[in-house]
């Protein structure tokens, strides 16, 4: 772990010892699994550089495991410092594990996913699940090696009782969060998750799992924003942030979601303020829900917003949100704009070389270097495209 925590801190351009410290106060998290052995490990909270997920899995109706590992590279040489498995088809300890073993980033899942599939394979429901079966995989991926968890520790009868009160546009939009909910109101019991998470925090701790503490009730439109039910989850994950951090495990919160603008610093503040400046990973937000795909467009403008009031993670968005599974196209576009929101924000947080980096460009184009502008580019492949479609005879594009 130490070697680790020097290869960030030099990558990062800060001292050791201030990831050290930011660890140990909540506010850092570094997801590294004991059994997974990663080259480029990363950092994730204050004072370091805003850091992009790239999501990446198989579905019931697509399964095929060669083009999921192409995505996995294609997001890595994009540069995404972290992807999740969301796998919900196929077999999904394979490709799980083949993720694991090609990944040289830090690698999560949301283990009920593979809860859920196992009990619909089985010819059941939701609603059969057992409280073993909603912490079988965690243990299962634990082993493998997996880095960050994302658990729906939050989804309690407390805030389940407040959305039915709330009356929201778009209900439930997160998939743990709606087999969470299914389980609870027809077996009339609490959230494993919550009511017994001190056995999450076990399997956490005796693996270095950095837990990722879901928002299930995240909301999917901007009319939902920011409700009574968004909210009490907040309060809810805050304590649960604060349980782990005294049992010795890193921990994060995850965020909305859909976002007007004028919520975006609110929400954030918020998380800061309730869950004493634990790293805050944001989906998006997407700022307006009418630009079906264009949504990697939509959730860049919410993460630049988002990262520069001091969210620290941010999860990509493809064009192919709310429509279908992306492509490796969109995977590589997805982080790229995810990139370009996380840089922006790093612009005005003033992280280590952020304006450096921006300044170096401004320089190779006064000087008109064109080589030097491309090798500067956040994707060298479209300036040189366009380059040479533009300035055919021109001797800079190689």
């Amino acid at each position: 772990m130490n070697q680790i925590i020097k290869q960030i801190a030099k990558s990062e351009s800060v001292k050791a010892d201030y990831i050290l410290e930011g660890i140990s106060a909540g506010k850092i998290v570094v997801p590294n699994n004991k059994k997974h052995k990663i080259s480029r490990p990363c950092g994730i909270g204050e004072g370091l550089r805003t850091k992009v997920n790239a999501n990446i899995g198989t579905s019931e109706d697509r399964y095929d495991l060669k083009t999921e590992l192409t995505k996995l590279e294609v997001a890595i040489k994009a540069g995404a410092d972290a992807v999740m498995d969301l796998s919900t088809g196929g077999d999904l300890v394979k490709v799980r594990r083949k993720i694991l073993k090609e990944s040289c980033v830090p690698v999560g899942t949301v283990p009920i996913y593979e809860a859920a599939v196992g009990i619909t394979r089985r010819k059941k429901t939701f609603k059969d699940l057992t409280e073993a079966d909603f912490f079988e995989p965690l243990r299962r991926q634990a082993e493998e090696g997996v880095d960050f968890f994302t658990i729906h520790c939050g989804v309690t009868q407390e805030v389940i009782g407040r959305l039915k009160n709330q009356k929201r546009v778009l209900d439930i939009v997160s998939r743990g969060g709606a087999i969470l909910t299914e389980w609870m109101l027809s077996n009339k019991k609490e959230n494993p998750y919550y009511s017994r998470f001190g056995e999450v925090l076990k399997i956490a701790k005796k693996h270095n799992i950095t837990l990722s503490l879901g928002d299930g009730l995240r909301p999917g439109a901007i009319s939902d924003g920011t409700d009574r039910a968004q909210v009490q989850e907040l309060i809810i994950l805050g304590e649960l942030a604060k349980e782990a951090r005294e049992a010795g495990v890193q921990v994060m919160i995850e965020g909305p979601g859909h976002l007007p603008l004028d919520q975006i610093e609110t929400n954030v503040r918020l998380e800061k303020a309730l869950c004493n400046n634990a790293p805050f990973y944001v989906l998006g937000p997407l700022v307006t829900d009418i630009a079906p795909g264009y949504d990697h467009i939509t959730s860049a403008i919410g993460g630049a917003m988002a990262g520069s009031f001091g969210a620290d993670f941010l999860c990509y968005v493809t064009p192919s949100e709310h429509l279908g599974l992306p492509s490796v196209e969109d995977v590589e576009m997805g982080v790229i704009a995810s990139r370009i929101a996380a840089h922006a924000a790093d612009i005005v947080k003033r992280t280590p070389g952020a304006r450096d980096w921006d300044r170096k460009m401004s320089r190779a184009r006064k000087q008109r270097d064109w080589t030097k502008q491309f090798s500067l580019a956040i994707d060298p492949k479209r300036p040189k495209a366009i380059r040479k479609k533009t300035s055919p005879s021109a001797d800079d594009v190689q």
